[in-house]
């Protein structure tokens, strides 16, 4: 099936990286990722195919499976490409880090992603 780029990068933050059950994550990741597919991690990694970005999901859900993924706005579309800035932390506490996720699909699935980490925003209302 083809999906938008919002929906792949929704699906990508929520089902791939923030699921902490290995079968539904390798379903979500078999559904969204072309079979050659490449994740991008900040510190020089880099994970080529299903298997491999399904093993480093799997690690890195792994250091915080408590935390969860939210969304600082709404994803943003260009061409084949798009970004959606998040932050991560336990629910119900303040986020303990946060990123922007680039992807490039190709035909309704993800072909790269490109991990950066970013600074924590400030969340207090009226402060910037």
């Amino acid at each position: 099936m083809a999906y938008s780029l919002s929906t792949l990068l929704l699906r990508n933050l929520h089902d791939a990286f923030g699921e902490i059950d290995p079968v539904r994550r390798r379903a979500a990741i078999d559904d969204i990722f072309h079979q050659d597919a490449v994740f991008y991690e900040p510190g020089g990694g880099v994970y080529r195919g299903r298997d491999e970005i399904d093993r480093i999901a799997g690690v890195i859900k792994a250091m915080h499976p408590e935390f969860q993924y939210q969304p600082l706005a709404a994803p943003e579309e260009r061409g084949d490409g798009g970004r959606v800035r998040w932050v991560s932390g336990a629910p119900g506490k303040p986020p303990e880090y946060a990123g922007t996720d680039f992807i490039v699909a190709r035909v309704g699935k993800i072909a790269a992603v490109y991990l950066f980490f970013d600074e924590l925003p400030s969340l207090q209302p009226g402060r910037r």
